[in-house]
């Protein structure tokens, strides 16, 4: 159930918070007067298409905020994406938007959490169900009317549904592996050879670590230069620790410092550290020498070493140029063709077990098509006699309705076509729905579907109807209103109507309308020859005291019978004349007799 709606710069809106309560809420006005932006910052809300239109004028920066009472099945699709439920039993979808460079940028949440089109959108259909005339469109289309009976017939059915998606997938599957396998023989041993041929390349090189070339750079530039670093060992030895040209070392140097900071320890102990650090260093020089003169000892020329590891960098660099460029490409490419190979090694199962496989594949989907069907005709008969009997108190006492299947092409739905059949007119034949109902019909259909489908589904979704009783009137405006009313026992309903019947009928009445107020304007601002923007001096001075017109759309909820009296009369009569007066009265005692209790809280 929709709790609130908050909304900041959105189309006509500058701000708007509203609370919306159980049962059948309202929204009422004159044409034109912003009701259907309540409905479309919802759906913004949920995940509907947004663009930079939608923002107030002026304004880079906008909110659409709705809050839903929490309910089991919701719960736990929260707890299965691992979003935070909120202290207060709600669930809150926001979404922030933003001009930038000029395209919008927009935000979703829930619950604070950061969501995608798609998570927001499989919450949409927990939370709402929104239903206007655009909608008789796409009724028209057999496609979605297939949908629409699938979704009467229940889980059940859906899954039946599920079952031959996945063995119709499974038969193309089998029948793909089957046509490749009758028309790729000759291409799959062609490429065989090619595959092998490059993997014993590849394979024959032993290609095992990823920094092979890099080592081997640097080994053949050691073994290059094994006299230098011979020479230079010495050299460095000499420096450390003793020097042949009788220059002293650096150990030498060290320990006449050692020796003077001894002989200074003996009038200042604060010495002692520096002594520790100068015998310390001492220490490491000699070691250091040491050690270098043992590298250079050990260094031998190796010209045989040198010679495979060059020959060992040609043949990576080939490789590289080859399969690389570098020479963890190269090694992922082998892999890559390895198993390559192995699957077409694999895939040379026999032309019969394909067949095989292909024939078990097309029985299972066949039979799993039949249940479907059976399954599909059960549904259209409960459905044809369920909505002709939410048709009749919509005045359409006579009416035939048929939910026709039929054979088709196999698809992942089944070998099913499905079409409505209709006709409101007594002693006129039933025709495909698209080519026999007026608008108003159409409308009352469309209610009538609802309230079916509505019975196969969970309780505490908003039902939303964006000006379901347009083009009708009188009989049939009453008979939607106590239809509206009758789905509003179970569901939340949010109308936007323009119908003094519907809206007697209401729980909770907010009158929409539009408002002209006085905006501050702008700062003016102009450019200067070089390019630069300053702020006016003398004719080009800020304006001052200056106001602009702006057009906001404002939401206020009825409270009282007073004021529902004279908006009903205003729809009414266009006017507060006695008798429009008269006539509202009469609809909202009319209204309180029949309004039977909720079934929701």
């Amino acid at each position: 159930m929709l709790l609130s709606l908050r909304i900041e710069n959105f189309a006509l809106i500058d701000r708007l918070e509203q609370e919306f309560g159980p049962g059948l809420n309202v929204l009422t006005g004159e044409t034109g007067a912003g009701k259907s932006i309540i409905l479309d910052a919802i759906d913004v809300a949920l995940g509907g298409t947004a663009s930079s239109r939608l923002l107030r004028t002026g304004s880079q920066r906008g909110l659409v905020e709705a809050t839903f009472a929490l309910s089991d099945r919701v719960c736990e699709w929260l707890q299965a994406q691992e979003i935070e439920l909120l202290d207060d039993g709600s669930v809150v979808c926001s979404r922030e938007m933003k001009v930038s460079q000029g395209s919008l940028r927009s935000r979703m949440r829930i619950n604070g959490i950061l969501a995608n089109r798609k998570l927001m959108g499989q919450l949409r259909d927990l939370l709402v169900e929104i239903a206007a005339q655009g909608q008789t469109v796409q009724l028209m289309v057999p496609a979605n009317q297939r949908e629409l009976l699938d979704i009467y017939g229940g889980q059940a059915l859906l899954e039946r549904r599920g079952q031959v998606t996945r063995l119709y997938e499974s038969c193309r599957k089998a029948e793909k592996a089957l046509e490749s396998r009758k028309q790729s023989e000759q291409e799959r041993l062609q490429r065989l050879d090619w595959l092998k041929y490059q993997l014993q390349e590849l394979n024959a090189a032993d290609l095992k670590d990823p920094d092979e070339l890099l080592a081997l750079e640097r080994e053949r530039d050691r073994l290059f230069h094994i006299v230098e670093l011979q020479q230079q060992s010495y050299q460095a030895y000499q420096v450390l620790y003793q020097n042949d040209t009788g220059a002293p070392a650096g150990a030498d140097l060290l320990g006449q410092a050692e020796a003077i900071l001894t002989d200074m320890v003996a009038y200042d102990s604060q010495l002692e550290l520096l002594l520790d650090l100068v015998r310390e260093a001492q220490t490491q020089v000699v070691e250091a020498g040491k050690q270098i003169y043992s590298y250079g000892a050990g260094l031998e020329s190796e010209p045989e070493r040198l010679v495979e590891v060059e020959e060992r960098l040609r043949l990576l660099k080939h490789l590289c140029r080859k399969y690389g460029p570098e020479l963890g490409d190269a090694i992922a490419y082998a892999q890559k063709l390895q198993a390559e190979l192995e699957d077409l090694t694999h895939s040379s199962q026999s032309l019969e077990a394909l067949e095989q496989d292909y024939r078990c594949a097309r029985e299972e989907f066949e039979q799993a098509s039949v249940k479907l069907t059976q399954d599909r005709q059960t549904a259209a008969t409960r459905l044809e006699k369920t909505l002709i009997e939410e048709l009749k108190p919509l005045a359409m006492e006579k009416v035939q309705f048929e939910c026709r299947i039929v054979p088709t092409s196999e698809s992942s739905t089944g070998r099913d076509r499905v079409v409505y059949y209709f006709s409101p007119n007594p002693g006129e034949s039933a025709q495909p729905l698209s080519e026999t109902a007026s608008g108003g019909e159409m409308s009352r259909f469309l209610l009538a579907l609802k309230a079916c489908l509505s019975q196969a589904e969970a309780r505490q979704r908003t039902l939303i109807f964006d000006e379901i009783d347009a083009g009708v009137s009188g009989k049939v405006a009453g008979a939607i209103a106590e239809k509206l009313h009758h789905l509003s026992r179970d569901f939340q309903v949010l109308c936007v109507t323009h119908q003094p019947l519907v809206a007697a009928m209401a729980d909770a009445h907010f009158r929409v309308d539009k408002q002209i107020i006085d905006a501050p304007a702008q700062p003016v601002t102009v450019g200067s020859r070089n390019g630069n923007s300053k702020r006016s001096s003398d004719r080009e001075s800020e304006a001052l005291a200056m106001t602009d017109l702006r057009t906001v759309v404002r939401v206020t909820q009825l409270q009282n019978h007073q004021t529902r009296r004279q908006e009903l009369a205003q729809l009414a009569g266009g006017n507060s004349t006695q008798d429009a007066i008269a006539f509202a009265e009469s609809l909202l005692a009319r209204a309180a007799g029949r309004k039977q209790p909720r079934s929701i809280s």
